[in-house]
Order: C-alpha cells, then structure tokens, then sequence
C-alpha cells in the first residue's frame, strides 16, 4: 500500500472537509479529551466498543460478527470514506485503522499530525459531542492482520518471520518475550502526532525488510499497530499484530527476558 491511501494531510481533509460521504471519528484514548475540542462533525471512536468486553486482556478485537455490527452502529458502510485521527497520541489513530482495515474497509486513513496538524493548517474545532445514524457494514475480514499466541510461538522458531517488541529500549531491556527483537515505534514518529516521511522509515525499518512476516507486539496491541503500520507504508505486506502482546503473554505465564522491570510508555498500552 502507497502512503497517501494511508494517511491524509490536513489540507486535503480541509478542502474535502463538507463531503457528505466522509465519516471523521477522534480516536484519542479518552472521551474527555475528544470532548475539550475535536474537528467539527468527529464522532468519537471508543475503543472499548470494538473490543471483547469481558476479555482479561485490553483491546482485544471483538469477533468478526460483532465488529461488523459494531462499525456499522457508529456509522460506518463500506462505500464511506473514512478519516481517523488522534489527539497527541497517533498510535490510538494507527490501532483504529488497523481494527477496520482487518474489518475489511477499503477507505480508511489517518490524519497525519493529528489535531495539531488540522490546526495549524488552519481547521477550526468544536466541543459539541457528535454521533452519525447506523449504516450497514458487510465484513470482509483481513485475519492475516492479526497474530495468536500461537502464532507468536511458532514464529518465534521460524528463521523468516520477525517477532518486534515496538517499546522503548528500556522498556524491551527491562521484558520481553524470549526470542523477540526491538525496534521501537518512537523511532517511526514525528513527535507523538505523525509518521515520519517514508525514507526515512524505510531506513529505520531496513533490518526488518528481509523477512516474510512482521508480527508486531507492545504491552496492550495499541503502539504495535502504529508500528505495523510502518511497515505496510514501506512495502511489507504481510505485517500482522499480535493483538495480546505482552498483557496476554506474561497473563498466560509465557517465556520472558530481562531484569523483570519494564515499563510502558502510554495510557492502557
């Protein structure tokens, strides 16, 4: 996938910004913050509404069935044009494209900067708490986008697939699942808000690029969709998302390495 089906500048979402067909949903961990200021007509994606709910681990993607029907109760088809972003924390933007793209939406992408973006490039915002009327969404799953411990297992013994902690070095120094490697999605940012040009990540992601298969893991699967991402944007196609990442891995009493202190680096991940 190309990099502009992927992500959108805040100019472009400024010239088409009165298109009917397009559904804008803030992605930001919390409603609070989506309530304080958000780009007008955003609907607020709670993350919590796509994943299982009495699952022990956070974020954990909601059957097919259930996903669909969830996407299509906020207003979601498969014909709209869908724009996500986030409020200083693009990784919760990446984990919401991810959700739909494996959902099997064709027309997602996210706003590259985020709100800082939309205002800088001059986008008025608004308080007023938003909602769009139910459609119908019909899935056409991606499953490949996504990783099982299981999978994780046998990867981890496979000499052409990757298994990537995307935490900070500390935070990988400190536990990690055995066998994994680093390659932290700070290193894929413009601040917190934007993806780095594509040279630039193709350079960082470079030692990944000889394998088959990147599966991506963090503490809650929230920054290893950023990450996974990144790949896809510079050519890998076969990225997925272990979507327990280390929530469900050190639950489930699974090999781990390190000084047994690490620490995560944002709110629920």
């Amino acid at each position: 996938m190309k990099r502009e089906s992927m992500l959108i500048e805040a100019d472009e979402l400024l010239d088409k910004i009165e298109d009917k067909n397009i559904r804008i949903f803030d992605a930001t961990i919390t409603n609070d913050v989506y309530l304080q200021e958000h780009i007008p007509g955003a609907v607020y994606f709670d993350h919590e509404r796509f994943s299982i709910p009495d699952s022990p681990y956070a974020c954990t993607i909601l059957p097919v069935d259930g996903l669909a029907e969830q996407i299509g109760n906020v207003g979601i088809s498969n014909d709209s044009e869908v724009i996500v972003y986030a409020c200083g924390m693009i990784p919760y933007a990446a984990r919401a494209w991810w959700v739909l793209r494996y959902a099997g939406h064709d027309h997602v992408r996210v706003l590259n900067g985020g709100l800082s973006a939309w205002k800088h490039a001059g986008g008025k915002t608004e308080q007023a708490s938003r909602r769009y009327e139910p459609a119908i969404f019909r899935a056409r799953p991606r499953p490949e986008m996504f990783a099982g411990k299981q999978e994780v297992m046998a990867a981890l013994e496979a000499d052409d697939i990757a298994v990537l902690d995307v935490l900070p070095a500390a935070s990988y120094e400190g536990a990690h699942i055995t066998g994994s490697s680093n390659l932290s999605c700070m290193d894929l940012m413009q601040g917190m808000d934007g993806f780095l040009p594509d040279d630039q990540l193709a350079a960082r992601l470079h030692e990944a690029s000889p394998y088959k298969r990147i599966i991506t893991y963090c503490g809650g699967g929230i920054a290893a969709a950023l990450s996974a991402m990144a790949h896809v944007m510079v050519g890998q196609e076969h990225a997925a998302v272990y979507d327990g990442s280390l929530d469900e891995w050190i639950g489930e009493g699974l090999p781990m390495t390190g000084t047994g202190k690490w620490a995560i680096w944002e709110t629920n991940e």
